[in-house]
């Protein structure tokens, strides 16, 4: 997707596609996680923009709570 430099205040710059394609947007807040030596910035969304984001998935596959053992 692209690259990026860290600077010497530890800053990095999100490419313009990958801001482009998850709508970032200046002054938005990024969660960040760190697990087995990765970085994975997350952006921050309310919960009324999250609201209905999981509409028309499909439950094909979802095991029932017993089977789930």
């Amino acid at each position: 997707m692209g690259t990026t430099t860290v600077s010497p205040k530890y800053q990095v710059v999100i490419p313009k596609e990958a801001r482009i394609k998850l709508h970032i947007e200046k002054g938005q807040k990024m969660i960040v996680l760190v697990k087995d030596n990765i970085i994975t910035l997350i952006p921050d969304r309310s919960l009324s923009e999250l609201r209905g984001f999981v509409r028309g998935i499909s439950k094909k596959g979802i095991r029932e709570k017993v089977e789930r053992r």
